[in-house]
Formats: structure tokens, C-alpha cells, sequence
């Protein structure tokens, strides 16, 4: 017999719909889900925190809470990112231990715990946290392809796993690239070796193989396999949990679901994918083999083509392909899974747009230190010199990262109390994992994208852009209304954007087009109003938000001093003066949405 591991609301939406669906859109479907006895639910971790406080304006916690009530037969599961939990940072151990019995406490009852780097210090912590709270460990490997990723090593490494208390394990093949042998071989090979626990193969439809690469899993002994109910399946999500249901049907893996069920179930997601569709892409609907080359995951990719062709740019969607395969081996052939796909992803970006390694994120200085674990392979010695400077073995750790964490849930707690919000421990972890979208949800300001009952969005709708422009290109006039008025010049006159989607989670990106901005009778001001070209102007390279200002006005700073930080496609970026001189003028305030190009201070 084998089970089903169901990721309906959960990886499903994150890999197809931008991890938006709605709590009100779960909650009606969620007694007969309960009656099909999967083997665990995936509700909650992953991208589902972050983006339901930063743009659904829902309490993640209230929503774990509601579905553990609804649907108390099924194992509720969320995906763990070890010591990162549900951000892109480590944490240290007290804030970790807090995590793992508040979502205990609050309806989790599986745990699936990674680490990006397969660095098992990492996991180690979250893993006791989980079995001193009574659930269930589900420890993963990131599933990638390099010279260094071979059978053996997630054999060996699998031993270990079981070895630290895991209760099941998981091969988790984020970018849907496993092969039917390779996964014929690595849980044949574990269950040669001796290891006794339930496995589980977690993939996606993206490179077209999954199909038959379940099918050789079973063969070889696999116990469970992550699937999603079908209109919210293949492309970049997960394989269509009926079809796997009747596959096996009469065999002696038999699932003995009951298929009716699931087809009940099914005519109820196929109306949350019409009521949907304003996120509707193409592209994430589509095999695409040559992941199998890039190995960039299929979310990352679902918006990039068709944005590119609309800013005349089409040229560096493979560029960035390219370039993104070419940091990852540079950088030590990590596995392209959150935290390290953004920082990856987002690094091969910058060079495309300034230049190889001309801007460098804090994330990868970060990683390149050794800051989020171990890479898999020693990271290119030239790289680390351009990253970290000449003296950068001075600069790279061999201890486990959290460990020069000071502890951290107090000071947040004692923090958050000065805000006047309500004081619950679940509220102090929102602030404590996502200090300033969490402050702002918890202070009531934040602001729904959109809410279950206005859904389907009409065509003019402002979210509606992106579907309208893939699907009807010949419509401009559509979704030029409903671009901001100061954007309606046409496209030779605006900053162009694309969008790149990151394990189904979206960042735009802004691209100033060759001239600047070109505004009738005001060729040296910027579309806000304000000054675009000044002497000493200090400007934005990205779209983003000014997390830090570091300077104020009269203060003296050198050539190459970090005057602000501003947070761009979820990665910081360190913003530095290009000369010596003095603070004349400060244009932003932290909080700022800034563009590409807008213009920050003034030096001189």
C-alpha cells in the first residue's frame, strides 16, 4: 500500500496561484478532505506565513487553527525550513524551540524539516524541538543534480537522519527534475542499506518525468508520494492526486482512496481555480525539460517569458537561465530551494541588470561566509575574493550558523510591547520572524490584495495585468488603464518590469529603458515629482523598500561606505556611497517604496 502525502492547500497554490488562496476558500471543502485519509495534509509553512500577513491580511495561526478544527481525522503538516522556520534567515535555538511548540499548540501534527544546504547541524534543533513537543518529524533532503549530489550522498545522509530521531523521511525534489532511475536508486539503495523508516517523494511536474519517476519510486518501495488534487496540479506543482489514485488502484499498492471522493473534492478546486484566475500563467502550466539543465524551479520561471517579451527584453530571460546555473556551480552547487534559490536567483538577476558580481547582496556575502551552512562544494576561491574581499578566509565560519546568534524572543517580546498591539505569544513570533510586515499586520495596517468575494477579479482590474497581458497582448488598452496614471505614457516612456516567481512566490523587478524617463517639458524629473538627476545623487539601483538609512544630512562618509539598506526581491541590499563627501540631502525615510532609479540622497 501506498499513501498519499495531499498539498492541496499548501504547495499546491504556492506553486500555481502565488500561495493566495484565501482561508474562506479552504475552510468549505475541508470536511471531505478530511474523509479521504491521507496519509498527512500540508496546510501551513513554506510561503503560506509570509504572504498571508503581507498581502491577504490573515492571521496564519488563526488560519492552522480553523483547519485543524475543520479536518481534526487528518495529520495537519507544514514545511519546516530548519533554522530559518518560514523566513530566509537563521534564527537562533530559543526563537526555533518557541516556533515549533506554538505551531504544535496551535494544530500542526507533522513537521517536514529541510535545510536548503542539506547541512544536518542546521536541523538538528528543530528536529529535538518537534519530538519534545510529540509530533511527527518528517526530516528532508533538497533533491539537485551536480557532481557532488551522487546516490551515496543522500544514502549516507538519509542513515543519519534516522539516526537524529527522524520519524519518516523525504527525498524533496523542489524543481520536478528527478529521474525514474535516480529515483528508482536513492530509495531502493536506502532500503538496501537498512534504513527502516517510511519514505516519502515530494516533486513536481515541471520537467515532464514525475509520472514515470513515481511510478520507479514504488517499484523500488516507496511508502508515500505528495501529490495535489488536480486543477491545482502538473506544471510546476505537484502530480493530480486522482490520477495517482487510479494508477494504483488494483495493484498491490493500492491506495484504497476512495475515488468519488477526491472527484467531489475535485469539482470544488476546479471553481477556486476559475475564481483564481487572475493568476493564472501559462508558463506554470507547462513541462519544461531544460530544468533538467538550469535546474532553476519551475515557480521561478512561470512569469518571466512573457513579462520580458512585453518590456522588449526577451533576450535576458535566457541569459538569466544561463547565468543562474552559472552562480550556483561558482558558488558551490547548492540546491535551488528557499533560502538559497533567492539568493542564487536573485545574485544571477543583479549581474544580468549591473554586471557580473558589480552589486552583491547581503545574502550572498552571507552565504559565501557560510552564514546559512556548509556548501555542498567549496565555493570558487575567485568568487569568495570578489564577494569578500582578498582576506576572505578571515571572514568564512566552520561553526553551525545559529550559534553566533544571541538569544531572541525576549528582546522581541519586550519590543512588540511598546506597540500597543494585542500580546500573544503567537503575535510576538509573527513580529520576531517578520519585524516589519509582521509589525504592520499586528498594528492593523495592512491591506488585503483582494478579498474571496470579489472574486473572479473583473478584466480591468489592476491584478488582472498580468493574466490579460499573457492571454490577450493585442488588448493594451486593457492593461495600460490600469497601470497608475503616471505610467500611462506608453512603454517607451515608463520604467518597463518583469516578474520573477521564486518556489511561487513573485517579485517584480524594474527596469529603467536606455533614456531614463521621459516626461513632456520635465526631462530631469522622475514621474513622483521629484529629482532625477542631481550632482552627488545617490540612486536606487532596484525596486524595493528602504529597510535602514544609515546617515543623516551633514554627516561625513567615505567612498564605499554602506549609507542604507533596501530590501529587494525579499533580499537585502546594501546601498554605498561612491565618493566622499558630505550628507547634503535625504530624499527617503525607512519604509519607502522606492524604483529603479529614484533618487535616495545627495553627497558632496
Amino acid at each position: 500500500m501506498v499513501q498519499l502525502h495531499e498539498m492541496i492547500l499548501r504547495d499546491a497554490h504556492q506553486s500555481m496561484l502565488a500561495t493566495r488562496m484565501r482561508t474562506e476558500d479552504m475552510l468549505p471543502i475541508a470536511e471531505k478532505v478530511d474523509q479521504v485519509g491521507f496519509f498527512s495534509l500540508e496546510v501551513w509553512g513554506g510561503a503560506t506565513f509570509d504572504v498571508s500577513i503581507r498581502y491577504l491580511n490573515q492571521d496564519p495561526w488563526e488560519r492552522l487553527r480553523q483547519l485543524k478544527k475543520a479536518m481534526p481525522n487528518t495529520p495537519l503538516q507544514m514545511l519546516e525550513r530548519a533554522m530559518n522556520i518560514v523566513a530566509y534567515r537563521n534564527f537562533p535555538d530559543d526563537v526555533v524551540k518557541k516556533f515549533i511548540y506554538l505551531a504544535k499548540k496551535n494544530g500542526c501534527d507533522y513537521f517536514r524539516i529541510f535545510d536548503a544546504l542539506n547541512d544536518l547541524r542546521n536541523m538538528e534543533t528543530p528536529m529535538k524541538a518537534v519530538k519534545e513537543n510529540g509530533g511527527h518529524v518528517q526530516a528532508c533532503l533538497s533533491y539537485t543534480i551536480s557532481p557532488v549530489h551522487s546516490v551515496d550522498y543522500f544514502i549516507t545522509r538519509f542513515k543519519q537522519l534516522e539516526k537524529m530521531g527522524a520519524d519518516s523521511l523525504c527525498v524533496k525534489d523542489m524543481a520536478g527534475m528527478i529521474s525514474p532511475q535516480r529515483a528508482y536508486d536513492i530509495v531502493k539503495g536506502c532500503k538496501d542499506a537498512g534504513v527502516k523508516l517510511p519514505m516519502d517523494l515530494h516533486s513536481h511536474c515541471t520537467s515532464g518525468m514525475t509520472g514515470m519517476a513515481y511510478q520507479r519510486a514504488v517499484e523500488a518501495g516507496i511508502d508515500i508520494l505528495d501529490t495535489a488534487i488536480s486543477p491545482i496540479s502538473g506544471g510546476t506543482a505537484a502530480p493530480a492526486t486522482e490520477s495517482i489514485v487510479a494508477a494504483l488502484h488494483g495493484t498491490e499498492w493500492d491506495t484504497h482512496y476512495d475515488l468519488k471522493l477526491l472527484i467531489e473534492i475535485r469539482k470544488y478546486f476546479l471553481e477556486i481555480w476559475g475564481k483564481y484566475r487572475h493568476l493564472h500563467r501559462f508558463d506554470a502550466l507547462k513541462i519544461d525539460p531544460s530544468v533538467t539543465l538550469h535546474q532553476v524551479p519551475g515557480g521561478m520561471l512561470s512569469n518571466l517569458i512573457f513579462q520580458l517579451e512585453e518590456q522588449g527584453a526577451r533576450d535576458k530571460y535566457r541569459e538569466i537561465l544561463d547565468e543562474t546555473a552559472r552562480v550556483r556551480e561558482e558558488l558551490g552547487y547548492p540546491p535551488l530551494v528557499t533560502p538559497t534559490s533567492q539568493v542564487v536567483g536573485v545574485q544571477a538577476v543583479m549581474n544580468v541588470l549591473h554586471g557580473r558580481y558589480k552589486v552583491i547582496t547581503k545574502e550572498t556575502k552571507d552565504y559565501c561566509k557560510g552564514m546559512y551552512g556548509k556548501p555542498p562544494a567549496p565555493i570558487k576561491p575567485e568568487i569568495m575574493k570578489t564577494v569578500l574581499g582578498p582576506q576572505w578566509k578571515d571572514e568564512v565560519i566552520d561553526c553551525r550558523p545559529s550559534d553566533l546568534l544571541e538569544p531572541m524572543w525576549e528582546k522581541r517580546k519586550s519590543e512588540l510591547k511598546e506597540h500597543g498591539v494585542k500580546m500573544t505569544d503567537e503575535n510576538v513570533m509573527t513580529y520576531t520572524i517578520y519585524p516589519q510586515v509582521g509589525l504592520k499586520f499586528l498594528k492593523g495596517e495592512a491591506v488585503a490584495e483582494f478579498y474571496s468575494d470579489e472574486l473572479p477579479l473583473p478584466i480591468d482590474h489592476v491584478l488582472t495585468r498580468g493574466m490579460v497581458r499573457q492571454s490577450f497582448p493585442e488588448l493594451k488598452q486593457i492593461w495600460l488603464e490600469t497601470e497608475p496614471p503616471e505610467n500611462r505614457a506608453g512603454p517607451a516612456q515608463i520604467p518597463t518590469e518583469f516578474e520573477v516567481e521564486v518556489d511561487g512566490e513573485p517579485f517584480e523587478v524594474k527596469v529603467t529603458p536606455t533614456g531614463g524617463y521621459l516626461v513632456a517639458g520635465a526631462e530631469d524629473v522622475a514621474p513622483q515629482g521629484k529629482p532625477k538627476d542631481i550632482e552627488g545623487g545617490v540612486k536606487s539601483s532596484m525596486q524595493g523598500t528602504i529597510l535602514k538609512i544609515k546617515v543623516k544630512t551633514g554627516d561625513k562618509v567615505k567612498e564605499g561606505e554602506i549609507i542604507a539598506t533596501i530590501e529587494a526581491m525579499k533580499m537585502e541590499q546594501e546601498i554605498k556611497s561612491e565618493t566622499a563627501g558630505e550628507v547634503k540631502e535625504i530624499f527617503v525615510k525607512e519604509g519607502d517604496s522606492v524604483s529603479n532609479g529614484d533618487l535616495l540622497m545627495q553627497i558632496l
